[in-house]
């Protein structure tokens, strides 16, 4: 106990919540070791870069073999410098996502008790999961579109493509499938807070379902609808699961409110 007092100094007001200092304080240090995580990371994605970037290339190839020219063009001397970085610093936030994610937990939910930080460990986990599930959604949609895409180009042209863009355009649909995959999380994370509620949740599922076609309708790269309903309809699902969850922890903490409220009114009698 003592050991635990000395390295997190929590000072709180009379009602016990934590002064605004201390939680700004809180936050760069989770936002430090989080960056820190990611360089971490970037440094493996650096070791990674060249079999990455030929899966990403590998479209082109295909585009290629049907008779259709498709090339990359870097258009300064140091672009090809700053691409690596990118796509380094991109794979490190995924290859990080543990790291980054606990930090994240870690903050929002400040003093756990040994018990609670067991259930944090299946929290970043399931975020991990989740974030790269995500990702390799839009990993396997990507070719598909770069291929679909590229074969309304007339037969007489040619795509000659800028590196940044079509490296940017990857990065920004997988990081954006990563991100809206972690919104359960978010909102489970919430519940057990006692911020919002499994009915509040319910409530809101039509928003929700409206939201999630609405997120694939903008993200999703391919021009027809059944792409955009086969990557909806994930979210949904993991809206609902999280629903579902948040459900079962609200039954369990009235059980125990019930069950306390009952043991202190036979002590009062």
């Amino acid at each position: 106990m003592g050991a635990e007092t000395t390295a997190r100094p929590r000072k709180k007001d009379p009602e016990g919540r934590m002064p605004l200092g201390d939680h700004l304080r809180e936050l760069r240090r989770r936002i430090l070791w989080a960056g820190l995580g990611v360089v971490v990371g970037a440094v493996v994605g650096w070791i990674l870069y060249d079999p990455i970037v030929a899966m990403m290339v590998s479209p082109l190839e295909v585009i290629n073999d049907r008779g259709q020219q498709a090339d990359l063009n870097f258009g300064t001397v140091g672009s090809a410098f700053d691409l690596k970085i990118q796509v380094s610093l991109f794979l490190g936030l995924f290859i990080a996502s543990p790291w980054w994610i606990g930090q994240m937990w870690m903050f929002i939910t400040p003093g756990l008790t040994r018990k609670e930080r067991l259930y944090s460990i299946s929290f970043v986990a399931a975020g991990a999961l989740l974030f790269v599930s995500g990702g390799w959604l839009a990993w396997y949609i990507l070719p598909h579109a770069v291929q679909v895409l590229t074969s309304f180009t007339p037969d007489l042209a040619v795509n000659i493509l800028d590196a940044r863009t079509y490296f940017t355009f990857f990065m920004r649909v997988i990081l954006a499938f990563g991100v809206a995959f972690l919104l359960p999380l978010v909102m489970v994370g919430l519940n057990f807070l006692g911020v919002v509620s499994g009915a509040a949740y319910l409530k809101a599922w039509r928003w929700a379902v409206l939201g999630s076609f609405v997120f694939t309708a903008f993200a999703n790269p391919l021009p027809d609808a059944w792409s955009m309903i086969a990557m909806a309809l994930p979210l949904c699902g993991l809206y609902f699961a999280a629903v579902g969850i948040s459900f079962l922890r609200d039954r369990r903490v009235a059980r125990r409110r019930a069950a306390q409220d009952a043991a202190d009114a036979a002590a009062a009698l």
